[in-house]
């Protein structure tokens, strides 16, 4: 890349690769020191778990690093749905009972226009945003053919603010009341920040404290490239 400064003209696309490699390092290294953390707190929060809680939580605020945020919110729910149980079946007189499982599909911040978690077996789609851009949660739900999606979103609103916020922008671009009744219908809940720290402190008394900290550091070494995730898995 060349600029031109009067009569003079630089190269700088040099510097700004250097500026870019730097930004990666630190950031790498910023995730690591966070996956160490965990891992010590996994040690001490054996006899002292309100530090786990206090960590835990100061990882659902609005100023935490996106990924952070997807990967503490993954590990929430998951224990939060992990006892809670549906009975399914084809017929009536086969109907079994299934605990409801929580999937993460991908890296975070992929931009590969996937869904961020799954649910079995109610096959429920969830998205994890930080924006309040209502084109972004419809662009979602296109995405998905209009199938019904959770957002979670990093945001300290209130759930009825926030649908009423995305239903009132939406409403200002599409004059039509029936296009934008159709998308916020397909809106099956919204998950907000005192929602996941309610959902946490669920979990913490169902006994999932450490357990929630050790898929935080799973999820972690996976997301950061921490370690090879076979060595993850064994």
């Amino acid at each position: 890349m060349k600029i031109t400064i009067g009569e003079a003209n630089f190269n700088i696309a040099k510097a700004i690769i250097e500026i870019i490699d730097e930004y990666a390092k630190t950031k790498q290294d910023a995730f690591q020191r966070f996956v160490k953390s965990c891992e010590e707190l996994q040690e001490i929060g054996k006899t002292t778990p309100a530090k786990i809680e206090d960590f835990v939580i100061g990882l659902l605020a609005p100023n935490v690093d996106a990924r952070l945020f997807e990967i503490v919110s993954y590990s929430i729910l998951k224990y939060f749905y992990h006892d809670q149980q549906i009975f399914w079946g084809y017929e009536l007189e086969k109907l079994k009972k299934e605990n409801l499982k929580l999937y993460k599909t991908g890296r975070t911040n992929a931009n590969d226009g996937g869904i961020d978690f799954v649910m079995k077996p109610l096959g429920r789609f969830f998205q994890v945003t930080e924006t309040l851009d209502f084109k972004k949660y419809f662009l979602d739900i296109d995405k998905i053919q209009k199938y019904p999606i959770t957002f979670v979103i990093k945001s300290n609103a209130s759930t009825q603010n926030l649908l009423k916020r995305t239903q009132d922008n939406a409403s200002r671009t599409y004059l039509i009341k029936a296009i934008v009744d159709k998308y916020m219908d397909c809106i099956e809940e919204v998950i907000n920040i005192p929602t996941l720290n309610d959902r946490f402190n669920d979990a913490v008394k169902q006994g999932y404290l450490n357990k929630i900290l050790d898929e935080i550091v799973i999820q972690g070494k996976v997301e950061f490239n921490y370690e090879d995730t076979d060595d993850i898995e064994e």
